[in-house]
């Protein structure tokens, strides 16, 4: 999963100011994850295991509320600017995005306080797992809407600047 974010940075970094930033949101939030079960020398966090889950929850609603108020409507906005008469593949990808952030965002409701944390730990492996497979499903979306929708766009984009 790092390896996909860092290729879609490269690919896309730079470009447009919103989706660095959102990009990068995307990594802190993938560090996050991999922090809570082990790899807590990805960002030397010794914080109990709460903490960082709840921390990662903080990230993960960030990030999907980013991509839906922010990242999503910019990149509909520069369609619309261009132009874009095929918007058929995109409306079908928002779709696919609010089914996945219903289930993403189960995990936000399941862990979000420490409470409702320690209830759940037992399940915390398994939920994580397919959470890391929602995020993926999810990367690989957002990945295409900005092909689609951005990238085309490229070098009509540079030459204005």
């Amino acid at each position: 999963m790092l390896e996909q974010c860092q290729n879609a940075r490269e690919r896309w970094g730079g470009v447009h100011e919103i989706i660095d930033r959102w990009l990068a949101e995307r990594r802190e939030l993938i560090v996050r994850m991999f922090a809570i079960n082990g790899g807590r020398d990805l960002l030397a966090d010794e914080a109990p295991v709460e903490e960082r889950i709840q921390r990662f929850c903080e990230v993960l609603v960030d990030y999907v509320s980013a991509g839906h108020f922010e990242v999503y409507q910019q990149l509909l906005q520069e369609a619309r600017e261009f132009r874009d008469t095929d918007l058929d593949a995109a409306r079908v990808i928002f779709g696919r995005l609010e089914d996945n952030t219903e289930h993403v965002l189960t995990f936000n409701d399941t862990y979000r306080d420490s409470l409702e944390t320690r209830q759940n730990l037992g399940e915390l492996d398994r939920d994580l797992s397919r959470l890391g497979e929602r995020l993926e499903e999810r990367f690989e979306l957002e990945d295409k809407l900005i092909q689609d929708l951005h990238e085309v766009h490229r070098d009509k984009i540079l030459s204005e600047d």
